[in-house]
């Protein structure tokens, strides 16, 4: 009986020309177009340097976060209610629910912005008594709601729509096992709901919720029709006096970057923590690669 022959198999790589060839071109295309764009004369980058950090940005900036965090608290609040409103067992809750979100999904956004702020020229006075009766304290429209509110409440309410549908697939994903469980220990729908449901729909939940909130920063751009000194009214405010649009909405570009490039940030490691449950080995994050490739340079031989 003779012996079998072993023979060593040589692994042959892939080369993948096809795959290098395309990088390449589409590298050149990206140093073309940055080369041309930065070497234009016609950018004034004195100017972008100038009002980069201008007062005035920086307030329009601010004024931009701010907007941003109000209208995603009232966009996530409403949302949660919105959801569980939309799945309960009262017929009119569900569709009170369903209502709310037809009517905010269905009409745009600088419409709702415009309803709010011209809301006084059909009701002067918003007060509250006992309806049609006697009324305890009434406020004029104009004061209550300024233009700045008209922004929160236009922004907000409009984000409560789309967070229900998210909240909503998010519990629904949860399996039902686990509401069953909960109810045959005696916890009630509100106890499930809070201790159970939430905790695990919320891997679902955060990553479209971060999505929201990076377009809620961009989507602020739009008070401007209401005269809000956001950072692209502040931009434009600004060019409207010296004719520079185009390095003075580069200013702009840049900070809504930078704005969003943090959001990212925070919606990486929030995943993170929240997949901890769920995955057993989580993929190293950017900071623990950087850390390993400095031990790795310092132990290897020189």
């Amino acid at each position: 009986m003779t012996a079998p022959n072993h023979t060593r198999i040589q692994a042959v790589r892939l080369r993948h020309t096809g795959r290098w060839c395309a990088a390449a071109v589409l590298i050149f295309l990206l140093v073309f177009l940055l080369q041309g764009w930065s070497a234009n004369p016609r950018m004034r980058w004195a100017t972008v340097g100038d009002y980069l950090f201008a007062s005035v940005v920086l307030e329009g900036l601010g004024t931009t976060l701010m907007l941003t965090v109000l209208a995603m608290a009232i966009g996530i609040v409403g949302g949660v209610v919105l959801a569980v409103m939309r799945m309960s067992a009262n017929p009119i809750l569900a569709n009170l629910g369903w209502l709310y979100v037809w009517v905010f999904r269905g009409t745009p956004l600088l419409v709702q912005l415009l309803f709010w702020y011209f809301l006084s020229a059909v009701v002067p006075k918003i007060g509250l008594g006992i309806p049609w009766g006697s009324t305890f304290v009434e406020f004029e429209t104009n004061v209550l709601i300024t233009q700045l509110t008209a922004a929160v409440l236009g922004l907000g309410l409009h984000e409560a729509a789309y967070m229900a549908e998210i909240v909503r697939a998010g519990i629904t994903s949860v399996d039902e096992g686990q509401t069953e469980a909960a109810q045959t220990l005696g916890m009630t729908r509100r106890q499930t709901l809070r201790r159970i449901v939430l905790p695990q729909a919320l891997r679902i939940i955060i990553p479209p919720t971060g999505n929201q909130s990076i377009s809620m920063l961009k989507t602020t751009s739009l008070v401007f029709a209401i005269a809000v000194p956001e950072l692209l009214t502040s931009i434009q405010g600004i060019y409207s006096r010296n004719f520079q649009q185009v390095p003075l909405l580069t200013v702009a570009c840049l900070w809504y970057l930078v704005a969003t490039s943090v959001l990212n940030v925070g919606q990486y490691y929030l995943e993170r923590r929240f997949k901890r449950g769920a995955s057993r080995d989580l993929p190293p994050t950017p900071v623990q690669r950087l850390r390993a490739a400095l031990a790795a340079k310092q132990e290897s031989p020189s």
